[in-house]
């Protein structure tokens, strides 16, 4: 290129980047690009003009930005979606119950409350004791021997002595007897949604507001109720 090419294009990239200072464009794009190229073609000496390789490979150069440009776009659109999606499937949730692993759960005593536990490997003993929202324990349920694999539990409400309790939160502490030891197990408990958080900016996940639980994202439920 020659010296006035070089002092064109020159002049193109600083203007760049006196915008990117003033204005806060911080990519180089295909519009740039191009007065960079069109500049160098039409400063070059005329006895030293630039080569067919040359020109093919700039233009190659510029197919590149346009196309990075296009993907970026394609994938801006693709997760506006997936978020809009996300959004609308959150707030299809609100009043309708959820599968989520926890250990507390809002239990109405009136009815069977069911639940599940994961069970990694078989045991001989598999129990689960109930808490009340004091830490007092209430109850005992004794599953026996169980194969590996989510494990179904029911509770019918009532403490050892066969009284019903009060409506409330209460704590599921699961335990397996595996080797002589007995190890606590994850449980997968039920929570009714009461309302939906949108997130935040980009990638924002929705934060579903659960009953007797708190805020728990959207993707830790395993299974949705009714």
């Amino acid at each position: 290129m020659s010296a006035a090419g070089v002092s064109a294009a020159g002049a193109v990239m600083d203007q760049y980047q006196h915008t990117t200072k003033s204005g806060g464009k911080e990519e180089l794009g295909k519009n740039e690009f191009l007065e960079l190229l069109v500049a160098q073609l039409n400063n070059q000496n005329p006895l030293e003009p630039q080569n067919n390789g040359d020109f093919i490979a700039q233009l190659a150069q510029f197919s590149t930005v346009e196309g990075v440009e296009r993907l970026n776009g394609s994938m801006e659109n693709i997760l506006s979606g997936y978020q809009s999606s996300q959004a609308l499937q959150a707030s299809s949730l609100v009043g309708r119950t959820v599968i989520v692993p926890t250990d507390t759960a809002q239990v109405d005593t009136s009815a069977d409350f069911n639940a599940s536990m994961v069970l990694p490997q078989s045991s001989s003993n598999v129990f689960v004791n109930v808490y009340d929202a004091k830490g007092s324990l209430v109850t005992r349920i004794n599953m026996g021997e169980q194969q590996a694999g989510q494990v179904k539990f029911s509770w019918d409400g009532t403490n050892s002595d066969g009284e019903t309790m009060p409506p409330g939160s209460y704590k599921f502490e699961a335990q397996a007897s595996v080797e002589g030891e007995n190890k606590g197990l994850y449980t997968l408990l039920p929570a009714s949604v009461d309302s939906v958080t949108l997130g935040q900016g980009k990638g924002g996940e929705p934060i579903l507001n659960l009953a007797g639980i708190g805020a728990v994202p959207l993707s830790q439920v395993h299974m949705i109720g009714q």
